[in-house]
């Protein structure tokens, strides 16, 4: 017996309140909001890693510093200004940029499939007024990232993080983004650039269920209930900011074990608990949040400036592609 589509989604609560109470479609998405926030996501995620990328390689850095409870370790950096000054003085302002071309190659298709993916289930879980209840914030925001994780960042993480570890080395093998990949493919396979897929799906699931609920929940208040009513960018990007920081504080320890999972270092565990148990007894708890402060700042500026161009590349399509 061959099950449709349509007909799972008659069968999910979660997809009905697009449909009348005798199961026809009542105005059923066309999925125009879908493909926009596809292309819409896409520049976003161009325009944006541009000017946030320093702060996502500092963080990056101090959380692949290891250092054991004993002392004993490799721990090169004594916080965020040092890990600025030792980079500028050994690899110039550039530096900071290593493994840009990674994330701009990635975060086109990252932004692309994680708004697509919201808009699209969006579509299906609003009510008549066109709004999302609690619930259906979550599960679109936590439809959305594992999305991403899976069809974009996985891989572009693992890509990014095994550049910014070689650059650790004292005679870096990777000349460019696409020897790294095919160096990188020659010696792990195919299943080297999806390192830490576990880690990757808990870590961008959870981001987005968190940050799409805060988004949603304070953009739903500040319109109090009217879905029409147009929300100022300053006050989407401050309500970016808010969502951002939630998310840091709410998934930081997930975001360090896949850290670890992809970096160089990555064969001295058996896998995602294998990591988290070893960093909590070799490093200690507050080894889970190394990296917060720059990843605070770098979250909350990336998460307002990606919904507030978003939210007005999304207004242009709406004058121009009804």
């Amino acid at each position: 017996m061959t099950i449709t589509p349509s007909e799972i989604i008659r069968a999910n609560p979660f997809c009905r309140p697009w449909m009348s109470t005798s199961g026809a479609a009542a105005g059923a998405p066309t999925g125009n909001k879908g493909l926009r926030g596809i292309i819409a996501g896409g520049i976003t995620g161009g325009i944006e890693i541009c000017i946030t990328y320093p702060t996502e390689y500092v963080k990056t850095q101090l959380q692949l510093d290891e250092k054991t409870k004993g002392g004993t370790g490799t721990k090169q950096y004594n916080g965020i200004v040092d890990c600025v000054k030792k980079t500028v003085k050994g690899h110039g302002v550039l530096g900071l940029y290593r493994g840009l071309s990674v994330l701009l190659y990635g975060s086109i298709p990252k932004s692309a499939v994680r708004f697509g993916a919201f808009e699209y289930l969006k579509e299906y879980a609003v009510d008549e007024k066109g709004n999302l209840n609690p619930s259906s914030r979550v599960l679109c925001g936590l439809g959305a990232g594992v999305a991403e994780a899976i069809l974009a960042v996985t891989p572009m993480e693992t890509v990014k993080v095994k550049f910014i570890n070689d650059q650790r080395s004292a005679n870096p093998k990777y000349k460019g983004f696409f020897h790294g990949v095919r160096h990188i493919i020659n010696e792990q396979g195919f299943r080297g650039v999806y390192q830490g897929l576990t880690a990757t799906i808990l870590k961008q699931g959870s981001n987005q269920a968190i940050r799409f609920y805060v988004m949603e929940t304070l953009k739903d208040k500040y319109r109090g209930g009217d879905s029409q009513k147009n929300v100022p960018k300053y006050v989407v990007g401050a309500f970016g900011a808010i969502a951002g920081a939630a998310s840091v504080y709410g998934n930081t320890p997930i975001d360090v074990v896949k850290t670890r999972m992809q970096g160089l270092e990555a064969h001295k565990y058996k896998g995602t608990l294998d990591c988290f148990i070893q960093i909590w007894k070799q490093e200690g708890v507050l080894a889970f949040y190394k990296g917060t402060v720059p990843r605070l700042s770098r979250v909350c500026l990336d998460v307002a400036i990606t919904f507030m161009i978003y939210d007005s590349f999304i207004d242009l399509f709406n004058k121009v592609w009804p």
